[in-house]
């Protein structure tokens, strides 16, 4: 394991579990006041609202509403006024990439509404270039202030990786597990027919994915977690582009 996934693996060991999933999380801003809430209001969250957010209080409005989500006590919403409200525009406060997993819808797990989260799903929850390419839409130009990668317990992808199944565009997709195999602790019987095993990799695949998204993140949110300095910095970027594209023509 590399000296970037020990350091992750570190500062997310013992993190928050819900219900049989695994959660890490990234948290792009510093700390500043905040009284919003992810719970169903008049509509979806609006620009000021998700601005005034601090990365740590979004993760708590999602523990709330996971806890909500686990008692059956889910919050009463109108999708179609949320639908409205993000009609002209959207401002999540968080993007989270799960597993494609029927059974861990995210916006379910953590009882988010429309507009609340951008999602991502693939079998694994791996990372990739398309879904990082996403994360840093949602962050850099969207502004979300929390990357969540969203792991679960009874993963049939982690159990495929263990196998070491083969079988077309998957075994490429497998291979992004397997580094948490090795890097995984444990002291028991290492098979896909313990569950136990299955959830510690499952466990160390969200550091591993985390520790990935960190390493490989665009120089431009790598610098600046500041979406104003982002978007300006984009935007001198395409009048560059223009001037150069103009001196040519």
């Amino acid at each position: 394991m590399t000296h970037d996934y020990d350091n992750a693996a570190a500062r997310i060991r013992n993190r928050r579990s819900f219900l049989g999933t695994t959660l890490g999380v990234w948290a792009l801003t510093p700390l500043i006041p905040f009284t919003m809430q992810l719970a169903p209001g008049a509509g979806s969250l609006t620009k000021e609202e998700r601005d005034s957010m601090a990365p740590d209080q979004v993760i708590e409005e999602l523990k709330k509403g996971n806890v909500r989500f686990r008692a059956g006590k889910m919050a009463s919403r109108d999708y179609l006024a949320e639908k409205r409200a993000s009609s002209s525009g959207q401002y999540p406060a968080a993007v989270i990439l799960g597993c494609v997993d029927s059974r861990v819808p995210a916006e379910i797990i953590f009882d988010a509404g429309i507009g609340d989260t951008f999602t991502g799903r693939v079998a694994g929850n791996v990372v990739n270039d398309d879904m990082l390419g996403s994360m840093e839409f949602a962050c850099a130009v969207s502004g979300a202030k929390v990357v969540l990668v969203l792991g679960h317990t009874a993963c049939g992808a982690v159990k495929g990786a263990i196998d070491n199944v083969v079988l077309g565009n998957l075994t490429g997709l497998l291979a992004r597990i397997k580094p948490a195999i090795p890097a995984t602790k444990f002291d028991g019987e290492k098979s896909s027919k313990n569950s136990t095993y299955v959830d510690a990799i499952a466990r160390t695949n969200v550091v591993l994915a985390l520790a990935e998204i960190q390493r490989r993140r665009s120089d431009l949110v790598q610098r600046r977690a500041d979406l104003d300095a982002v978007l300006a910095e984009l935007a001198e970027l395409e009048r560059r582009c223009r001037a150069d594209l103009a001196s040519l023509g």
